[in-house]
């Protein structure tokens, strides 16, 4: 019998039974298309302790019960059909997992609907890709509590580990909430790497640098604070040359894909009203890529003339080291930033959904094996540690110190693109929000005078308490 199953034996799921099989699990397998089963269990036939099956009976009678069944399969309506043919199999008290991506609103309905039939449901989101899952990914369990102490030790063993030796997986509450925290970590994510393409996007057009000289640039930066796995692969990425002696890199269509977790981020921020407007930005960048065609149609239309300094009229010119060590300053600031922004969220959907997220747990969690993994996240646990109830990272000591050292650079950065004709769209609204976020005073009061005008929506009063509210027929002077 098996200590566990896997249904979906895609890159993913065929790495993840190889990680369980290493520590000495045994797991028995189970895909729709037969022969990828027999082809999976032919390529491994040395391992001892694999177990396929051709139906989705004869997989349920491999597994020692309870049965501990984990999914990975694309997330949506194949989950359900895969739950709709599980469910008559199994037995109360039988644990399913859901490892991909999963919109966590979907996680909270099966959470329920399966409890009513006496089956653990799980909603673990699981981060680190092809390699992770094989050597070791982050992993963010949630749903039926009940299910966890059936999970957790098998969970544990595969999973990642932080510089001490703690695994990257830890209960992190009730419902959807695995599946959130995966998604915002998807949404930063999306940010971080939109930040770096943008610097990408100034060495190249702006300063002009090599594959070579770009790829030197973001590897010294792995050896300060921007130390992580997303700058670590952009040099490595940079330097890699096709078997002709071309970088691979230059031969890439402009045009970039997404699976949904970053547009959940956005739509889950906007349903909560979260200002999460650097994640957004970044997601709305690989829409603006897509568009291909119009680009170039509007390149030939509205294309001008750049100005290859990048200085404006009467600043003296900067040289190339010099603006690098800004561009990193820069790039450090709105990585902050978005960093912020998806705690923002997370902190606002804890107290929604009533979770009590452990805020400082999830930034170790993602320390290792995940696709955010660098040495900033030691300082946001640190922040956490230290201040449980801390409202906004920006507010850190360690945090609010680094952006007003970083500022001068930030700005530098923003305004030579904006001269340029270099699109920013993540640094330049990160930016923003950190101007914003420490004004003392912004213009809406304006707006709310335009919302009373045209639609009596009322505002609140200065010289009044909050929670009062006033009319005014603007059309009627005094």
């Amino acid at each position: 019998m098996a200590d566990l199953g896997l249904i979906g034996l895609a890159v993913m799921g065929q790495n993840l039974v190889l990680n369980f099989n290493d520590r000495g699990y045994s797991v028995a397998v189970y895909n729709r298309t037969a022969s990828v089963t027999a082809e999976f269990l032919r390529s491994n036939r040395e391992r001892s302790g694999l177990h396929g099956a051709e139906s989705m009976a004869g997989f349920i009678r491999l597994l020692d019960r309870p049965r501990k069944i984990i999914l990975m399969v694309k997330a949506g309506e194949p989950v359900d059909a895969v739950l709709a043919e599980l469910l008559p199999l199994l037995s109360p008290g039988d644990v399913v997992m859901d490892g991909g991506n999963s919109l966590f609103e979907d996680t909270v309905r099966r959470v329920a609907e399966l409890e009513a039939e006496g089956i653990l449901y799980m909603g673990s989101g699981i981060s680190g890709g092809e390699e992770g899952a094989r050597k070791g990914p982050s992993i963010m369990p949630g749903g039926n509590r009940k299910a966890w102490p059936l999970m957790e030790t098998m969970l544990k063993a595969i999973a990642a580990k932080t510089a001490d030796g703690g695994p990257c997986c830890e209960w992190l509450g009730p419902g959807g909430a695995g599946h959130y925290v995966k998604m915002v970590h998807n949404g930063i994510e999306y940010g971080d790497m939109q930040i770096i393409c943008e610097a990408y996007h100034l060495m190249k057009s702006l300063l002009g640098l090599s594959n070579e000289e770009m790829s030197r640039a973001f590897g010294g930066w792995n050896r300060g604070e921007l130390d992580s796995y997303l700058i670590d692969i952009t040099a490595s990425i940079l330097a890699f040359k096709d078997p002709a002696g071309r970088g691979l890199l230059d031969d890439i269509l402009d045009t970039a894909g997404q699976k949904g977790t970053g547009k959940w981020t956005v739509m889950s921020a906007l349903e909560q009203g979260q200002p999460v407007t650097m994640i957004s930005e970044a997601v709305f960048a690989r829409a603006l890529s897509a568009l291909k065609d119009e680009r170039l149609a509007a390149f030939g239309k509205l294309a001008a003339g750049k100005l290859a300094a990048g200085t404006p009229a009467g600043e003296p010119p900067v040289d190339t080291e010099a603006r690098l060590a800004h561009l990193e300053k820069a790039v450090l600031a709105a990585k902050i930033v978005s960093y912020a922004q998806g705690f923002m969220l997370l902190r606002d959907a804890s107290a929604r959904y009533g979770w009590d997220l452990d805020f400082g747990g999830i930034a170790r969690l993602w320390e290792g094996g995940c696709i955010i993994r660098s040495r900033f996240l030691t300082r946001i646990t640190a922040a956490y540690r230290s201040e449980p109830g801390l409202k906004n990272l920006l507010l850190d000591g360690y945090f609010s110190k680094t952006l007003k050292d970083c500022l001068p650079s930030w700005r530098h950065i923003t305004a030579a693109a904006v001269y340029a004709g270099i699109p920013l769209p993540a640094m330049t609204s990160a930016l923003s929000f950190y101007d914003g976020y420490r004004s003392a005073w912004l213009p809406a009061n304006l707006l709310q005078a335009q919302r009373d005008y045209f639609g009596a929506h009322t505002y609140e009063r200065v010289d009044r308490p909050r929670g009062e509210f006033f009319h005014t027929d603007w059309q009627v002077k005094g």
